[in-house]
This record gives structure tokens, sequence and C-alpha cells, in this order.
């Protein structure tokens, strides 16, 4: 059994209503100091490494405690843990909101990361056990694209340009109090409690695996700072390295382990989370030295370049919203690859883009990358959660969680190191950043390059052996 058939359409509606809420919650507050940074420094007074840390905190308790809290929702109730972790981000938005110092701004931060640690593979988890593997459950994760796509694009226009230029970044974390408390209640209301599994629950895996995905994920964020070779990166990145196949070592061996090994030995599977880790990784690039180029090479200001991501934002709402009528005609698998072609066409074609760029050439190549990442998140996803036992669907949604914030980290510290590769002195500051940004945007078109050909060498074989539970009904 893969979902809860007792529940009726009508509260499946509210239920994903509810999670989905949850989703974009975090997701704006993650995307709003990309562009909000400035003005947050400015305000608390911050130097820039101090500043790093605002976002690295977050990442970095983000991505450490994944694994642990996905598996805490299958072992002690889903309902019990997701409002555990509505009350920690929505508790720590406040204390963002009224932080008077730097430190209690950061310590807010770690807070708020593990919040979110326990929010996102919950989203996923209860999406996966209250729709049916068929046109139901592409319909809600169409609608779980969106907001995985938009909901930061959102985050930089709305919070991000308007909040931080015309009123305050604070804003953008104090109207998640009366968010949080409208979910606490529709969590206890309309969220059934799952059933939990029985058996000792393996601390030392939850453990070394919030020690190993942690400190891989400082150790690439520390990479894009300071660069791959250098010692802190590599120690860090080595003691991960350690811990993870520790971790791994250790989980063949426990009766319920935090990461049940047996999910990663579906090639379908594991080729789906690297395809999202690749393509994840060039639209957090995109939208980093996006943002980078509107400002720093076209003069924009934080508000302008907000605004400058709605041609992909718009169809990128509708291309996601178009998917389960889609997905009907071609199927998912064609879905997939024909949107990581289009992502890839729109990140060459903007790649041509120069110091002098009109805001439609920028502008047009963004319709294509929007409706490439619209369309390809909830195939991913799907292909990723297709065939999982309900006790697991915490752990694999865990998993592509962390193939999600993993891509986004090893994407960036990879590109960084192309931009710093493209410098060139005897170029106008503008031009030689322009010069920069361009091999990234290449290098990002080549990611989605190698996930379509992860596709079409992993993921398509399946889907023909299964095509019957891959076809979306009328």
């Amino acid at each position: 059994m893969a979902f809860d058939a007792s529940a009726r359409p009508n509260t499946r509606n509210i239920i994903l209503g509810v999670v989905l809420t949850a989703y974009l919650m975090i997701l704006l507050d993650l995307s709003i100091v990309y562009t909000g940074m400035p003005e947050i420094g400015k305000t608390m007074k911050m130097s820039p490494v101090s500043q790093t840390w605002v976002q690295n905190a977050y990442l970095l308790f983000f991505g450490g405690f994944l694994l642990l809290s996905a598996r805490l929702g299958d072992t002690f109730g889903r309902q019990r843990i997701l409002k555990v972790g509505v009350v920690l981000f929505t508790v720590a938005s406040f204390v963002i909101g009224i932080a008077q110092s730097s430190w209690e701004l950061i310590a807010a931060r770690t807070v708020q990361g593990v919040g979110a640690s326990i929010l996102a593979p919950s989203v996923l988890a209860i999406i996966s056990t209250t729709f049916p593997e068929d046109s139901e459950r592409t319909r809600a994760l169409a609608w779980y694209s969106v907001v995985a796509g938009a909901g930061a694009s959102l985050g930089i226009v709305v919070l991000g340009g308007i909040f931080a230029d015309l009123l305050s970044w604070r804003i953008g974390f104090l109207v998640n109090i009366p968010i949080g408390i409208g979910l606490w209640f529709g969590i206890t209301r309309y969220i059934p409690e799952s059933d939990r599994i029985k058996g000792h629950f393996d601390l030392m895996g939850a453990f070394t695996s919030t020690m190993g995905v942690g400190l891989l994920v400082y150790g690439l964020v520390n990479a894009a700072d300071a660069g791959w070779f250098d010692r802190v990166t590599l120690a860090t990145l080595f003691s991960s390295a350690v811990v993870i196949s520790f971790f791994v070592w250790h989980e063949r061996r426990v009766d319920v382990p935090v990461l049940p090994m047996h999910l990663l030995y579906s090639r379908e599977r594991s080729a789906a989370c690297l395809t999202r880790m690749l393509c994840v990784g060039s639209i957090v690039s995109f939208f980093f030295f996006g943002t980078q180029f509107m400002q720093q090479v076209l003069g924009y200001s934080a508000l302008q370049a907000g605004l400058g991501f709605l041609p992909m934002t718009l169809v990128q709402f509708v291309a996601a919203i178009a998917i389960p009528r889609v997905t009907r005609l071609i199927g998912n698998i064609p879905m997939l690859m024909g949107s990581l072609f289009l992502i890839s066409l729109g990140l060459f074609w903007l790649a041509s883009a120069s110091n002098d760029a009109s805001f439609w050439q920028l502008g047009l190549p963004m319709v294509l990358i929007g409706i490439g990442n619209g369309g390809a998140m909830a195939p991913m996803t799907a292909s990723a959660v297709r065939g999982v036992e309900i006790h697991d669907q915490g752990a694999v949604s865990g998993l592509v969680n962390v193939a999600h914030q993993l891509g986004g980290s090893i994407g960036l510290s990879a590109l960084i190191v192309v931009f710093a590769a493209g410098a060139n002195p005897r170029l106008t500051a503008p031009v030689e950043m322009s010069h920069q940004i361009s091999a990234v945007f290449i290098g990002a078109a080549v990611m989605n390059l190698l996930g379509l050909a992860l596709t079409a060498i992993f993921i398509l074989p399946a889907n023909r052996k299964n095509n019957s539970e891959y076809e979306v009904s009328a």
C-alpha cells in the first residue's frame, strides 16, 4: 500500500493545500536572502564574512538534518513531526524578525534550518501517501513542482526585491508568524497521524547521517568561498567521506535504518536523484549568477533584478499546471527529457548575452528555462518515489530532498570554479564579468544535458518496462 485510500478527494485537496503552504514558506525564506542580504548586512552591521553565515548556517543545518528528520516522520508519526517542524520554523522566524544582533540572527537561522529539514521531506512523504500512483499523484506533484520552482523565484521577486528595497527585510520573516499558526491548526484538523515503524530507532545512523551530510554541505559551502584546494575544504570533504562510508556500512546492518539501502538499488531512483542534482544545481546557479549579471553587469537595482526573473516565474507556473494534461498525451519521461532539453537550450541562449544586452535578450531565454524547469520537477520526483512502500516514504522523501539540497550546493560550487577560471584582467570589469557568467551558463547547460543522458539510459528503459504505472489516465 503506497497511499491512504481512506482519504476522500476533497480532503486530499485540503491536505495538499496545507503541506504545499508549509513548503512555500520555507522556500520563500530560503530565497529572500539572495537579494535581501545587502540590506540585512547594513541593518545588522555585519561584516561580509558574517553575512555569508546568514545563509550558510541555514543551509548547513537544513542539509545536515534532512535524512534524520525525514525518518523521524516514519518512526514517530508524520503529523506530529510536521507540527514540530512548523513550530521550530515559526518561532525561529519571529526571532529573526526582531533580532538586534548578528549572533541572534545566525542562531535563529540554524533553528530555522532544522525546522525546514523537517518540513521539506514531510511534505513530499505526505503527498506520496495521500495520492495514489495515477493521475492524482501526477497532479499533486505538478503543484509540488509549481511551489518548488516558482517559490524560489517569487521569493527573489517579492520578498528579496520589494520588501528589501521598499519596506524591510524583516517583514519577509515576520509574515511567517500568522502562516505558521494557521498551518498548525490545519495540520491538526486535516492531516491524519500515520502508522509508526516498529523497532528501535537507529541512533548511530541518525548521528552519522547528520554529521556526514553536514560536513559535506560545509565543505561545499567553504569550497565556494575559499576554493576546492583550501585546507579546510579538503579536510572537511575527506572527513565527510569517512563518516558517510561508515554510515552506509552501518545502515546495512540495522533493522530500522535511517536510510534503507534497498532504496538505492533501483537504477531508476538513483538516476532520478542524480538528474535532480544536476538540474537543481544548474537552476540555483542560474539564479545566483543571473542576479549578479543583472545587478553588476547591467546595473539593475535589487528590485529590478528581482522583477527581471518574472518571465521565467510566470511561464514556469503555467507549465507546471499543464503537466497532467501534457503527460496524459506524451508520458512522464518524454516530458522530463523535453524539459531538460529546453533548460539547456535556454541556458546556451542566455550565455550569448553581452554586457550591453537588452532585457529581452535575457527574458526570452528565461521563458525556455521556465517552461523546462516547470515541466522537469514532477516527473523527476515521480520516478524517485514510485513503488516505495508506505513505511519508507519518509526515508525516500529525505533522499530526494538531500539530492535537491546537495545538487544546489555542489552545482553552485562547481560553477563558481568555472566563473573564476574565466577571469581576464585585460577586460573592463563589466565585460570580464559578462564573459565569466557566460561560461557559467554554458556549464549549467551541459549539466542538464548530462541529466538528459541519464534519463535516456536508465529512467526511460524502466519506464518502458512499467509503462502502465507511468501512464496518466484521462
